[in-house]
């Protein structure tokens, strides 16, 4: 008879404490990543919904990268909410997945209110054994979805990466921007962006640029360009180093964040902004190996 692992957990950027999760569902049988879509405080404090680390599309992937056979996606409305956890446990776990096993995290809470615990879990369980998996730590704060969060949004991306295990990256479609790099000698690929991505600290970034099967070392800019005046809302573009020609309007992209460079600076003309731009390519080459 089959066995089936259930993984629970809304696994928002699927980084090394749900990793882990995933590892110990893998000892019990055939993995199965139970998740949620949207996010639950989408439905009980919309105001306070966190950004998304990756997409819903990324998610699945990354957890059918580490270790999922399959994923099942449930629908968080308002009527699921209401669930009791008893009515999780028969509806979702017993007759939907038929699991033979449950692992979840530590602080795992269900059902309406969250009144379901781990604890309740295991005294309730209908023919499935449960596993808990302590939250993983980091230098002595467990590692999170929030905590990754706010890294990035600090600009930290090299410690939310290590939390990740592998560099945040930002996915979209090349839009037309003020196209003023071509003119400058520096075209960059602008990003256009989910409303609800997780966005960097304006600053110069070295990275990587993915369209396609082709991959460029990158300087990366996010912010408003302080030195030219009139500029449109915050901008995500990379620059590809060393490349010409490329025109990827319109092309899915991805861009990759390996280190932040310097703060975003306002210039005094064109000339010192050039001089800077020389060194930040200079310095992303040297950090990415190139």
């Amino acid at each position: 008879m089959q066995t089936t692992s259930v993984a629970i957990g809304i696994f928002d950027g699927v980084h090394a404490g749900h990793q882990e999760i995933l590892a110990e569902a893998s000892r019990h049988g055939r993995v199965v990543a139970l998740t949620f879509y949207p996010h639950p405080t989408s439905i009980f404090a919309p105001e306070r919904t966190p950004s998304a680390i990756v997409s819903l599309d990324d998610r699945i992937a990354l957890l059918e990268l580490n270790g999922a056979s399959e994923v099942v996606v449930v629908e968080f409305t308002k009527e699921f909410s209401s669930k009791s956890p008893d009515e999780f446990i028969q509806e979702v776990l017993v007759n939907q997945l038929h699991a033979t096993h449950v692992t979840v995290g530590a602080n795992f809470t269900f059902g309406h209110k969250a009144s379901g615990n781990v604890d309740y879990l295991k005294k309730h369980a209908q023919g499935f054994d449960v596993s808990a998996v302590e939250l993983k730590e980091d230098r002595g704060s467990a590692i999170s979805s929030t905590r990754i969060r706010n890294l990035i949004v600090d600009g930290d991306v090299e410690r939310a990466a290590e939390l990740l295990t592998r560099p945040y990256a930002l996915a979209g479609i090349v839009v037309h921007g003020e196209k003023r790099g071509r003119t400058i000698g520096y075209p960059t690929a602008n990003l256009g962006l989910s409303e609800h991505a997780t966005i960097p600290a304006d600053g110069i970034y070295a990275g990587w640029l993915t369209v396609g099967d082709h991959r460029w070392a990158s300087a990366i800019s996010i912010g408003t360009n302080p030195t030219f005046p009139g500029v449109r809302g915050r901008q995500v573009e990379a620059y590809a180093i060393d490349q010409e020609g490329l025109d990827l309007y319109d092309q899915d992209a991805t861009i990759e964040f390996v280190a932040r460079l310097r703060d975003t600076l306002k210039f005094d003309g064109l000339d010192p902004l050039l001089a800077q731009m020389a060194k930040d390519c200079d310095s992303a080459k040297k950090i990415l190996g190139r």
